[in-house]
């Protein structure tokens, strides 16, 4: 018999693969660098994050079915050659002052790198912990929120000791190696396997929590038909819109409506990545307990109060608490994701379905920042975007508590199906 992976040390080499992608979050470090050194457009350069975040959503959406057909292993491969290419190849861009090969590696190559890494290891570990999905899959994209944390200040480091190119060419050569070897031991579990130990009957005599049966089975084809699944989109649309946009114009917004000095903002923007993978963990791990639909449903409740706060608050200390409580929201949506579509969807094609409900993602990096600035521009205050994306919240509300009843209208006929079969004759 082939002997069994240790599922935990499978999550750990999943959280490797997004710590190395999730240093996309850390594009601000290069911003001035580059901006001395070629004088290019720091709206270009942002550009740059702007595209690898669209391609990342493409490439997950478009991918997908070729990333389940190869396995997580292989997909894994592909994800660090890509990955490490867009560095090598800014590497370059850098090298001789070219903005468009600049764009062309860090977005277009790179952004393909981060969409097949990002959805690599994702249904892999919803089949693995079918027991805890969310802790399984908040413990990965945890990973993706954390990138910034620790590899900025490699990148800054990085950028102080030598030329610009070279340090891109050590970040590739390190991005490769980390996600490949991760890569090397990330595989699906045998059909029907289930933890050790545990036993459902049992459990359920216990009053012990119980791993509930997926709503279907359904392929990506079967599953974009379904009315759940842009309620899907538009819920995780409208949770990353607001949370990006805010994530944009954090720095200058403290400094602007509290007097916050440029060092403590640039603190603030540190830690907002330690409050953005740690929510992914947390409300992940809280969802397996309080429900999917629940958890979905209180981003949206805790997020209306907190934008709606933000317009009266003044205090350095109220802003950032109520800041870093978005950025549990935004992250918490990410993480609670796979493990909501494994439960709706089940697990046969869900690396395809993630990867199309992360075209939402895509969209969303472009619409937030677009429509934070733009109001910013014509109203010169932050109150106006504000006000905004709290309507935004509000649908998105009313959209989660449509999802809701229609997960209860399809439970109570899968329900009423196996009574059917079950019943003798």
């Amino acid at each position: 018999m082939e002997k069994i992976k240790n599922r935990w040390l499978i999550a750990a080499c999943a959280v490797g693969v997004h710590l190395s992608i999730g240093s996309v979050y850390a594009y601000s470090v290069m911003t001035l660098p580059l901006n001395n050194l070629h004088g290019w457009l720091k709206s270009d350069i942002t550009h740059a994050f702007s595209l690898a975040i669209f391609f990342l959503g493409l490439s997950a959406a478009f991918l997908g079915p070729t990333v389940e057909k190869m396995g997580p292993r292989k997909s894994g491969r592909l994800s660090a050659c890509f990955y490490a290419l867009g560095m090598f190849g800014t590497s370059m861009a850098v090298k001789t002052g070219s903005l468009w090969l600049f764009i062309l590696s860090y977005g277009v190559i790179g952004g393909i790198g981060l969409g097949t890494g990002y959805i690599t290891p994702v249904s892999t570990l919803v089949k693995w912990f079918p027991d805890r999905r969310g802790l399984a899959t908040g413990m990965a994209i945890m990973g993706f929120g954390f990138g910034a944390l620790v590899f900025g200040p490699v990148m800054a480091k990085l950028f102080s000791i030598m030329a610009i190119w070279k340090a891109f060419l050590v970040l590739g050569v390190v991005y490769f190696c980390l996600i490949f070897s991760s890569a090397l031991y990330i595989a699906a579990p045998p059909k029907g396997w289930l933890p050790k130990g545990y036993d459902p009957k049992k459990a359920a005599a216990e009053g012990k929590r119980v791993i509930k049966k997926d709503l279907a089975q359904l392929t990506v084809r079967e599953a974009i038909r379904t009315r759940r699944f842009y309620y899907m989109w538009i819920m995780l649309f409208i949770n990353i819109t607001c949370g990006i946009a805010l994530i944009s114009v954090a720095s200058p917004m403290a400094q602007e409506v509290t007097g916050m000095s440029a060092m403590a903002a640039a603190t603030m923007v540190g830690l907002m990545g330690l409050f953005n993978g740690g929510g992914r963990l947390g409300w992940a791990t809280l969802s397996d307990y309080l429900g999917r639909s629940r958890t979905f449903m209180a981003f949206y409740i805790i997020q209306i109060f907190a934008f709606l706060a933000l317009t009266k608050v003044t205090d350095a200390v109220a802003f950032q608490a109520l800041l870093f409580l978005i950025l549990t929201c935004y992250g918490g949506g990410f993480s609670t994701l796979p493990a909501f579509l494994g439960d709706m969807f089940g697990t046969k094609q869900l690396g395809s379905i993630h990867g199309y409900t992360l075209t939402a993602w895509g969209c969303a990096g472009i619409v937030g920042p677009t429509i934070v600035t733009e109001v910013l521009e014509m109203t010169g205050s932050y109150s106006g975007t504000l006000y905004i994306f709290t309507g935004f919240l509000a649908v998105a509300l009313v959209v989660s508590c449509l999802m809701v009843l229609d997960l209860r209208q399809k439970r109570k006929l899968q329900m009423s199906q196996e009574a059917a079969t079950s019943m003798p004759g």
